[in-house]
């Protein structure tokens, strides 16, 4: 209890200002940072150490950002702000039949789209791990994962 009690003054601040960026509303970015670390004191043991603790917390508090744009699709349809939502590729990816859909069409994509797209989203790389593996620049990786993106998106 004591080493998550450090964990939470530490990283709540990142957290928060992860969802706030995410969301751009300092109500959802509060209730959803709770929740995030609701969900991390709940399954502390599972954390590997594969990674920071603050990378972890991310991921969660990003699935929990992903369950309540779902959450408010299926509730109204729409953002807060009133403009339709519309699933990002990401988020599609998160539904197991798409995933079925992008791993076929993922399957036929020429290289390197197909490597630098299943790094960022599957690996979850950033654009300078990717770089750094192809022996190129943060640009080339970032335009190339847009071009996979939109060859995926295009296919779909």
């Amino acid at each position: 209890m004591q080493d998550f009690e450090k964990v939470y003054v530490e990283y709540l601040r990142d957290v928060y200002n992860f969802l706030l960026k995410l969301s751009g509303s300092e109500d959802i970015a509060e209730e959803l940072t709770q929740s995030t670390f609701s969900i991390a004191f709940e399954n502390m043991e599972k954390f590997r150490g594969t990674c920071k603790i603050s990378v972890w917390l991310c991921q969660i508090a990003k699935h929990e950002y992903f369950a309540h744009c779902r959450k408010q699709k299926h509730i109204v349809g729409e953002t807060a702000g009133g403009e339709p939502w519309e699933e990002s590729l990401e988020e599609k990816f998160i539904d197991h039949a798409e995933q079925i859909r992008i791993h076929e069409i993922l399957h036929v994509l020429p290289e390197p789209y197909k490597e630098v797209f299943t790094l960022r989203v599957m690996a979850e790389l950033s654009y300078k791990d990717i770089s750094r593996l192809f022996g190129k620049s943060e640009s080339w990786a970032r335009v190339t994962y847009y071009r996979a993106k939109c060859m995926i998106i295009e296919q779909l």
